[in-house]
């Protein structure tokens, strides 16, 4: 049972390499709609613990929790805690984690969560329910910072023109929603061949800066390949470069398979640490076409995944 409106992206492929086995322990670090946890569950007679920092997701999650009485435990939270929040409830180790990366459908879709531009919000973004909002960002930032920030995490290339923008209309009044600030946006950033609204990188970025999604992708990922045994798989489905990146990075150097540092670098008189995982997928899977006809939101997902090696065993 998917919560209604969610749709997962290659829930076919991420069961397929998680490949769940009666009495393993897994870990959907991501719960959002429920969908790889409902779909783990069904694959195997076996545990599932789901991480969410939004508190509605773990609200919407009862029902199946219901459905699966002692098998679905869900814990609000980061998953760059999982290891506290796991030991806390007596699990040290995992036979598989799934991440399911990026914003989820439930807070694009819902306008009061200020996460999307095709409806008018407020400025908020935020995954959970503390910290500084877009609006404090955008309101509070200098030229400079707001600029680096949306370059670095929207890629966008006009980020100077889009910062100018915005420090020129908050003089005039706060920016307080969605709906302004993608008109902002929209004034000085060119629409592309491509056809993506200007808006989405300044978007993308802001949500990424309000959440600090990246750093907490690197903090989840190394945790979650500390917890695995051997034989454990992790499984990763990301929507943009930057996270893709983070990914990718975590499971070649952790396979041993990062490059070396050049002959002339200090660097290279380090032994090489033994490789922990075999990776499953040399490069990313995507998702099929009927996919991403049938589902939009699919089309930018990138699949890695992982194995964690037993002792002495080849990468």
């Amino acid at each position: 049972m998917t919560l209604p409106g969610h749709v997962p992206v290659m829930l076919r492929e991420v069961l397929d390499l998680l490949a769940p086995r009666d009495g393993g322990i897994y870990l959907d670090a991501t719960f959002g709609g429920g969908g790889y946890s409902a779909a783990i569950l069904g694959a195997a007679d076996c545990t599932v613990f789901a991480i969410d920092r939004d508190p509605d997701a773990i609200a919407r999650g009862a029902a199946l929790v219901a459905r699966h009485p002692g098998r679905l435990h869900l814990i609000e939270g980061r998953f760059g805690d999982m290891v506290a929040l796991l030991a806390a409830r007596g699990v040290c180790t995992l036979d598989g984690v799934a991440f399911d990366l990026g914003v989820s459908s439930f807070q694009l879709d819902e306008a009061a969560r200020g996460f999307s531009f095709r409806a008018d919000g407020p400025l908020d973004m935020r995954m959970g329910r503390s910290g500084p909002t877009a609006a404090d960002l955008v309101n509070t930032l200098d030229e400079r910072a707001l600029a680096g920030l949306i370059r670095r995490f929207g890629e966008e290339r006009h980020a100077l023109r889009v910062a100018r923008a915005i420090v020129r209309a908050r003089a005039v009044a706060p920016i307080t929603t969605t709906g302004r600030l993608a008109a902002i946006v929209r004034a000085v950033v060119p629409r592309g061949a491509d056809g993506i609204d200007p808006a989405t990188r300044s978007f993308q970025a802001l949500r990424i800066g309000v959440n600090e999604e990246l750093e907490e992708l690197a903090r989840g990922l190394a945790a979650a390949i500390g917890l695995l045994s051997p034989g454990g798989r992790i499984v990763a489905v990301s929507f943009h470069s930057l996270e893709d990146r983070i990914v990718k990075h975590a499971l070649v150097e952790a396979a041993g398979r990062a490059p070396l540092a050049s002959r002339h670098h200090p660097a290279a008189l380090a032994t090489r640490p033994a490789p922990r995982l075999r990776l499953l997928t040399p490069k990313p899977l995507t998702p099929s076409a009927a996919e991403m006809a049938a589902n939009p939101r699919a089309q930018s997902a990138r699949l890695r995944a992982a194995e964690r090696l037993r002792a002495g065993a080849p990468a």
